[in-house]
């Protein structure tokens, strides 16, 4: 298991009531399903749509179980975003 930072942007910052905190997972999967389990409610709606970055990478499309996380990482966690 890797750990590292979890940064909650926008609506998952609002919903999440936090703005960063640790994951102790190996995978994307892992980390988000903890996340799940320490904020239910409105967070589990907001990941739904959201987009992730790791260490600066985008995840795109890659399943999240297949996205490996590495020790002293980041996961961003990024809602839609409106406007131009």
């Amino acid at each position: 298991m890797a750990k590292g930072t979890v940064r909650y942007w926008a609506a998952a910052k609002a919903a999440a009531g936090v703005a960063e905190e640790l994951y102790d997972a190996s995978t994307l999967a892992e980390a988000l399903d903890a996340a799940r389990e320490r904020h239910p409610g409105e967070l589990v709606r907001v990941l739904r749509r959201c987009s992730f970055l790791i260490d600066g990478d985008p995840v795109g499309t890659r399943g999240h179980e297949t996205v490996r996380l590495a020790e002293g990482g980041t996961v961003e966690v990024l809602p839609p975003f409106a406007g131009g």
